[in-house]
């Protein structure tokens, strides 16, 4: 028997309804049966799950303990196919999306990774903090290349191991990138969603891929806002408790990890295609020639410093943050106070930038912002490729918009 074009693999624990639905919706993915297996590792599930998968997947790995969503790395192993596709158990690509995705590997013989647009049931979109790194729940890999990095690591359980394996990829000299034209629809059923874990996955696995990977000159300051900002979040939600023992563990994982993975630091020129810092300074500077002096930072993501630094090399006050989520009296984050976004739209200043490097966030906090505010407001990040709200295209994953059309800007003083 010929081995199979492309290998989707899946991770799954105690979700048997939501599995049976994956696994059929699979059967009108665009490729023929007998291009494609269907490789599923369970997670020690006790409510019928794996009776399901026996009769409809072509591999089945069964696990005695539940290893998360990077249990697919087991599935991995036994992957036949030239192309491997990661889902979730509750995730499937659309028609045609598979085939798209093979021209896009046969186009370009380095790129390693192909992440999907996803889509979710109530009309949105999700995506990662970081442009070009992939949503784990649709995406695929030339499988050789997969391989050559050491595919994806298991002791993340889940949270950030998408940022581990992009960084690897980079790192080894691949492309990765994520796609307008590659759909996934991604139900995002709640059942087996514990945000209190997730809290404590986050901080301890955010400080690992730090550790692993953030340049010697970006360390601290990626660590410490890392910290901060994790821990805003998990107090939100009532999980301290459970962000400081994944703290712990992320510090003690991140001691060992900064030293053994010291040859694997992203370049100069990777971290820039992940961060885009440099970019984000050159759109700032732009902005002081336009007579900018004076702005809010609306919506603090994940990659906040390199807004907050870019701002500072530009000569730009930050006057206030605006985020309804993280606004708390008396918090500061580098000096500014965060407040909830109307609040912090009462100031004096010129023009909003959207400090979100999420390409899903940025535009929807920028849609927002538009609605409240007569200034200028400013969203660097945006869909990959296609038009933006504004009908400029710029085919790349990081795009720019504003509402000045380009114009100088009228920058009253008193």
């Amino acid at each position: 028997m010929s081995d199979p074009l492309v290998s989707f693999v899946m991770a799954t624990h105690n979700r048997c309804a939501v599995v049976e639905e994956t696994l059929s919706s699979l059967l009108g993915c665009g490729l023929s049966r007998s291009e494609f297996e269907i490789i599923a590792v369970d997670n020690a599930s006790t409510d019928g799950t794996r009776a399901v998968l026996e009769g409809g997947v072509d591999h089945l790995i069964a696990l005695p303990r539940n290893l998360g969503s990077c249990a697919k790395a087991y599935g991995v192993a036994k992957a036949r196919g030239e192309y491997v596709v990661f889902l979730d158990d509750d995730s499937c690509p659309r028609a045609g999306t598979i085939r798209r995705m093979i021209e896009r590997f046969e186009e370009d013989e380095e790129l390693a990774c192909a992440g999907f647009t996803v889509h979710l049931p109530d009309g949105g979109q999700e995506s990662s903090a970081l442009p070009g790194v992939f949503v784990g729940c649709g995406v695929g890999f030339r499988a050789s290349s997969l391989r050559e990095v050491g595919g994806l690591d298991s002791s993340f359980f889940m949270q950030a191991e998408e940022y581990d394996l992009c960084f690897r990829l980079a790192e080894g000299g691949w492309k990765v990138e994520v796609f307008d034209d590659l759909h996934v629809d991604h139900r995002k059923t709640s059942a087996a969603r514990r945000p209190a874990r997730t809290s404590y996955f986050d901080i301890r696995n955010n400080l690992r891929v730090l550790a692993r990977y953030a340049p010697s000159k970006h360390y601290a300051a990626l660590r410490a806002d890392c910290i901060e900002r994790y821990g805003w979040l998990a107090e939100s939600m009532g999980h301290e408790e459970s962000f400081a023992r994944g703290s712990r563990a992320g510090k003690r994982w991140g001691w060992i990890e900064r030293i053994t993975f010291r040859g694997k630091r992203l370049s100069d020129q990777a971290f820039e295609r992940f961060y885009a810092w440099g970019e984000i300074e050159r759109r700032m500077g732009e902005l002081a020639e336009r007579g900018v002096r004076r702005i809010v930072l609306a919506d603090l993501g994940k990659n906040a410093f390199g807004f907050w630094r870019g701002a500072e090399r530009a000569g730009i006050v930050i006057a206030a943050i605006g985020d309804d989520r993280l606004a708390a009296s008396g918090r500061m984050y580098r000096g500014v106070p965060i407040l909830p976004l109307g609040e912090a739209l009462c100031g004096e200043f010129d023009g909003v930038v959207v400090s979100n490097s999420s390409r899903v966030h940025a535009g929807s906090a920028a849609e927002r912002v538009r609605q409240m505010t007569e200034k200028p407001v400013f969203s660097w990040f945006g869909s990959v490729g296609g038009e933006d709200e504004f009908g400029l295209n710029f085919g790349s994953p990081l795009v720019t918009a504003d509402n000045t059309g380009g114009q100088p800007l009228e920058v009253t003083r008193a």
